[in-house]
């Protein structure tokens, strides 16, 4: 796997690249800023790139405006924020239009390098990877607004393991229940959402996107 690095703290940066290094991942790039974040991916062409939220010059959104660049200019780049500042609304407005292939964890939760590399690696293959607190926080507001309001408990808890970007299997293994049983909740979470077969295959994606936007 091929990763560009961004971040404006320079032992921040080297310290997660020389993880990842060690870790088996292929760094292909470091930048301080967006401009050269945006250049070091054109050139590279990584599988994913981290972002950090904050960056030069007015320490705002300046990493977040660039993962969504790179999403629209890059479809077949991921991109990861990875940030110490916990908004929802960040990452409602960094899945509204590229649900695939974005992440946003939070800094101080990533404790385990392992960690990090599992969400590269689920990013790269196209899938949603959001902090379970991001979730958390995003769900309770939305608990009493429709229509996530027609679910139940057991249907939050799924949808919010589906929006870490969770397998049906390893939903069932978190909830310490059978892969069928999931299979139903889900069903069901997608029947209260409105979201009807078509040959489009990211109806789950979909159904995370229905409450982020609540």
């Amino acid at each position: 796997m091929r990763v560009v690095v961004a971040d404006d703290v320079m032992l921040m940066r080297a310290g997660i690249a020389r993880l990842l290094a060690d870790a088996g991942v292929e760094i292909v790039g470091e930048a301080a800023d967006a401009a050269q974040l945006l250049r070091q991916v054109a050139g590279a062409q990584p599988d994913v790139a981290i972002v950090d939220i904050r960056m030069p010059p007015t320490h705002t959104d300046e990493g977040l405006v660039a993962a969504r660049e790179i999403r629209t200019r890059h479809p077949a780049v991921g991109v990861l924020v990875l940030s110490q500042f916990l908004s929802p609304s960040y990452g409602v407005r960094l899945l509204e239009d590229h649900p695939e292939r974005t992440g946003y964890l939070l800094k101080e939760r990533v404790s385990d390098i392992a960690v990090l590399v599992d969400g590269l690696q689920r990013i790269a293959d196209g899938e949603c990877v959001l902090d379970p607190t991001i979730v958390s926080r995003i769900l309770a507001r939305s608990r009493q607004q429709e229509p996530l309001a027609e679910l139940t408990d057991r249907e939050r808890q799924v949808l919010a393991l589906m929006a870490e970007g969770r397998s049906n299997a390893a939903i069932a293994e978190r909830l310490v229940v059978s892969q069928r049983t999931v299979e139903a909740h889900v069903r069901q979470i997608l029947g209260k959402l409105d979201l009807h077969e078509s040959s489009d295959d990211h109806r789950r994606v979909l159904a995370v996107l229905a409450y982020l936007r609540s």
